[in-house]
């Protein structure tokens, strides 16, 4: 699962980077490098948007210790 997660997480931080220069600067880095709306660039769009709602999990699991924060 490790692996998955570590995934997740870049194409979550691929996301984020690419909301904030089209929120800054509105540059789309995928659609420059892609194509706008290419049949490719939904595909990343969508692969990342799968890894958000997965990383939403991040948040019930336990941490490397094995607790969650209520028992601690």
């Amino acid at each position: 699962m490790k692996g998955l997660d570590i995934t997740a997480l870049v194409l979550v931080i691929i996301g984020a980077v690419n909301w904030g220069l089209i929120g800054f600067f509105r540059f789309d880095l995928i659609a420059a490098l892609f194509g706008t709306m290419s049949t490719f660039t939904r595909i990343i769009y969508a692969v990342v948007g799968i890894a958000g709602l997965y990383s939403i999990s991040f948040f019930g699991r336990r941490d490397e210790l094995g607790t969650t924060d209520e028992e601690r």
